[in-house]
């Protein structure tokens, strides 16, 4: 039986659900994946690997105590359901020796939620001939990951939660010389030849810019273009204890000006949290559901926060769905009116920065951020990209940048899929245009 069948883990279960005795509560989290990983080197397979694994943790609660034990699974049910339940037994003797937790919360009644889709994914030998003709002739350095993932949810309480999406990640470079490269992803549930062939296509483009001189620039403010992997490096940093409820209650969310309205952004940001766009989880790891789309900040202005349920329950409001560390996994900002298309032109002379990293906070409570360029920046005169860049490293306020310095917003907004695959692949995406930004501010 896979893995990733809706048969094993209703039978995983019932065997966890039905040990709960009188006063428990027994769940399970569960965790799975048949994930296809293919390596790229000068457009040539390096490394091909598939991986079939499950996880699940349970967890047993009596009144204000709980204790919870992880197992990686077999994928023979039998073997499977007689490790699970050997860990509740050990859980149940551990429960008297623990205090209670004053920040516990369930949920009260039963929650249920169902996702099943299906996508249609490259077997590898399409995906290598799509590699050897769209590459052909380039350095083409790539990491491809494909295949089902299951997310799924279990109580003694009744409550149930399905999760199962069918994905693809495929990071790529173009290299040219020393760290000269053009960096490309492509995403999703539904892969086509000529989509990737033409992101290919696109960077392949840019190379010839590369081969030029760098140009040296001086620190100083600049008019620059974020394009969208850009703005997810900056969103992403602007998620660290950003929106979470604890942050903010605690004052050490990057955003206080902003909640104090000591400081607004551009009428044109409106932020939400919006799980339905992307393939993480409608519930959270306690089994309640997740909002369908939460406010964080609507024409500028902070509204709602992040809530995971220890700190709804700290702090006397409703949880709605965040993870422990109250930090998005679906992320978007709204497109603004600014169109894509002629992006190059609206920015006239000034920056096309293509990617960010090394992204961290230089004054937390001004919501100051600091990084380098990477990969193909360019500088752009007279609305035509003209050279690439020399790494630079820059410092400026998010709260500035977003606010007075916001041009306008891209009218496109992509879907960047989370490409980690450390211990299991990720499933959290963020949502955003591009960005023109006047002023911004680079130091060495």
């Amino acid at each position: 039986m896979s893995v990733v069948s809706r048969g094993y883990f209703d039978g995983l279960a019932q065997a966890v659900c039905d040990a709960a005795r009188d006063g428990e509560r027994s769940s399970l989290l569960f965790k799975a994946e048949s994930s296809d990983f293919i390596r790229f080197n000068h457009a040539a397979v390096r490394q091909a690997t598939h991986v079939e694994q499950a996880v699940a943790t349970v967890a047993l609660t009596q009144g204000q105590r709980r204790a919870e034990a992880r197992v990686t699974l077999s994928g023979r049910l039998d073997a499977d359901v007689a490790a699970l339940r050997s860990e509740l037994d050990t859980l149940r003797t551990m429960l008297p020796d623990l205090a209670d937790d004053p920040w516990l919360l369930l949920p009260e009644r039963p929650v249920r939620s169902e996702r099943h889709e299906t996508g249609t994914l490259p077997d590898a030998g399409r995906l290598v001939r799509c590699v050897a003709e769209a590459a052909a002739g380039l350095d083409f350095v790539g990491f491809h990951a494909a295949g089902p993932v299951v997310r799924a949810f279990a109580d003694s309480a009744g409550t149930r939660h399905w999760h199962h999406v069918e994905t693809f990640h495929f990071d790529w470079c173009l290299y040219h010389s020393a760290d000269k490269a053009v960096k490309t992803a492509y995403a999703g549930a539904h892969w086509s030849d000529e989509e990737f062939a033409r992101r290919v296509g696109h960077g392949a483009a840019q190379l010839a810019l590369l081969a030029k001189p760098a140009r040296a620039l001086k620190p100083g403010a600049y008019r620059a273009w974020f394009a969208p992997a850009a703005m997810a490096e900056l969103l992403g940093a602007l998620g660290w204890g950003g929106f979470g409820l604890k942050a903010r209650r605690t004052g050490t969310s990057s955003l206080m000006r902003l909640a104090h309205r000591d400081a607004v952004l551009h009428p044109d940001v409106n932020l939400f949290e919006h799980p339905a766009l992307g393939s993480a989880p409608a519930y959270t790891a306690e089994g309640f559901g997740r909002p369908e789309r939460i406010s964080l900040i609507e024409r500028g202005l902070a509204t709602d926060t992040l809530a995971n349920a220890r700190s709804a329950r700290e702090y006397g409001v409703t949880a709605n769905g965040a993870n422990p560390s109250e930090t998005p996994e679906a992320l978007s900002l709204l497109p603004g009116q600014l169109s894509d298309a002629r992006a190059v032109a609206e920015l006239g002379t000034g920056l096309w920065i293509s990617n960010l990293w090394y992204l961290n906070y230089s004054d937390r409570q001004a919501c100051r951020l600091t990084g380098l360029t990477r990969f193909a920046c360019l500088w752009v005169e007279d609305g035509r990209p003209v050279e690439p860049i020399g790494v630079m490293r820059f410092d400026d306020s998010f709260l500035r940048m977003f606010g007075e310095g916001l041009v306008g917003l891209g009218d496109r907004a992509e879907l960047i899929a989370e490409s980690g695959t450390y211990l299991e692949r990720q499933l959290g995406s963020l949502s955003t245009p591009g960005a023109l930004v006047e002023g911004w501010k680079l130091t060495l």
